[in-house]
């Protein structure tokens, strides 16, 4: 397991005041990626998935985006589908553009 930033500590403790804070719970995964505890990082982004899949595009691209970054094209391209998917839903253009740029960055 990668070592704990200050932030991701601070997220930590934040969280566990309010552990339904879908927006806490973003930025903790984010940070755990950014720590390097990609599989804690993931872990965190598909919970955030299934308990709101319909609000949490981001989540669906930055987990789609960790795939890529580590060689893992398959993957990838099963949740970014999913992610344009509702992001076209929700109607969030932009970030099914964004999506669709980086799916086709995979080949």
């Amino acid at each position: 397991m990668a070592e704990k930033s200050a932030r991701r500590r601070q997220l930590e403790a934040s969280l566990a005041e309010d552990p339904g804070d879908t927006f806490l719970r973003y930025g903790l995964a984010l940070q755990c990626l950014r720590d390097g505890d990609t599989e804690e990082g993931r872990d965190r982004l598909r919970a955030l998935i299934a308990d709101h899949p319909e609000d949490q595009v981001a989540a669906y691209q930055q987990l789609g985006q960790s795939h890529a970054e580590a060689g893992e094209p398959e993957e990838a391209a099963v949740v970014l589908r999913a992610g344009i998917a509702r992001a076209r839903a929700r109607g969030d253009l932009h970030a099914a553009a964004e999506m669709e740029g980086l799916l086709e960055t995979l080949g």
